[in-house]
């Protein structure tokens, strides 16, 4: 890889179905595998309310810090990819329960919205359980036009996401 084309991306990883400790686990090893990407940083695992339809189980969430050529696209692309590879069925409802479950949250400085892609990753700003796990690896983070984690998570109710211990 070639350090000075790097660009830094987080990935946001949850499960509640199939042992979603593992499947998160599973998860984290595999972005390893994506194409002219490393993952840096991992944040612990963290338990939290489902988020939409909640007759369903708890989520077990998690934050990894990947450096990445990928352009955003293509990064979308490995990362549902990856979703097919480790089981991923899609939900008949949305934010309905699943195997695993990977958004691409934030791809450097980058913003797109179109059909396919949005960045920063829509929601980040009010979803505690995605901003928890991301503070703790990458509290001074800009999320471009957005703002710095940090303040993000001071405006959030954490109510409900738990540190798993290891």
């Amino acid at each position: 890889m070639d350090a000075a084309r790097l660009v830094p991306a987080y990935v946001a990883l949850g499960s509640n179905l199939d042992n979603p400790r593992i499947q998160v686990g599973r998860a984290i090893g595999a972005l390893g595998t994506l194409p002219a990407t490393r993952c840096v940083l991992r944040s612990s695992l963290y338990r939290s309310p489902p988020f939409g339809p909640v007759d369903q189980p708890e989520f077990v969430n998690a934050v990894a810090g990947l450096l990445t050529e990928l352009e955003p696209a293509s990064m979308l692309a490995a990362l549902q990819d990856l979703e097919v590879r480790l089981g991923r069925a899609r939900p008949v409802v949305r934010w309905g329960p699943r195997r695993i479950d990977l958004d691409l949250l934030v791809h450097g400085a980058t913003r797109i919205d179109t059909d396919r892609l949005r960045l920063p990753h829509p929601g980040i700003a009010e979803r505690a359980f995605v901003l928890v796990p991301l503070a703790e690896i990458a509290p001074d983070l800009e999320v471009p036009g957005v703002g710095r984690v940090r303040a993000l998570l001071a405006r959030v109710n954490t109510a409900g996401v738990e540190r798993l211990a290891a």
